[in-house]
């Protein structure tokens, strides 16, 4: 069965964003092109690890000598705060997620593809979907400056333990005893 592909090549918008309150959110993957819009599912972590290597590919594309033209800061026309197009309907939950550099087009691409199904093993067969982004530089050093900021407005750290405290309150597994840092 072909691969059900969701296919974006320059989107008018690209961005992660959550629903729910901190704590309880689901953070979404969400791409829009004219009327067609997709929402896939990821993990807070995924959504930080994508914006930093997002970031990463740039600042190597800008070190090489013969590179394009990328801006170390996002231009203020594409910073985008609006919160997710509604209704936020899931396509699938994503796993693994993949970053390239087209050259013929200078965009960066990002694929990312069900839970469970990993396209980069040859022993498996297609997958069953994926979501393909293609997006000029600017667009990705702007997704990557927004994800980072929702990853960031969840709830705030322990100063102790380092994990999340929770809007009722928080103890820490750290033993009253020991000072901070050396646990």
């Amino acid at each position: 069965m072909p691969t059900l592909a969701h296919e974006f090549s320059w989107p008018d918008r690209f961005v992660v964003g959550t629903v729910g309150r901190p704590g309880e959110r689901t953070f979404y993957l969400q791409v829009r092109e004219g009327t067609r819009t997709a929402s896939v599912g990821l993990e807070k972590e995924q959504s930080a690890v994508l914006a930093d290597t997002i970031d990463q590919l740039l600042d190597e594309l800008m070190s090489q000598e013969d590179g394009p033209a990328i801006p170390t800061e996002v231009p203020p026309e594409l910073v985008d705060d609006d919160p997710l197009d509604q209704p936020v309907e899931e396509d699938f939950r994503t796993g693994a997620i993949r970053l390239g550099w087209d050259p013929r087009t200078s965009q960066v691409v990002v694929e990312a593809f069900p839970v469970g199904e990993d396209p980069s093993d040859p022993d498996e067969p297609e997958p069953s979907e994926m979501l393909q982004v293609r997006m000029p530089v600017g667009t990705a050093r702007a997704f990557a400056q927004r994800t980072r900021r929702v990853v960031q407005s969840g709830r705030p750290t322990c100063p102790t333990c380092g994990r999340p405290v929770d809007p009722e309150g928080h103890v820490c597994d750290l033993p009253a005893d020991v000072p901070d840092g050396d646990a």
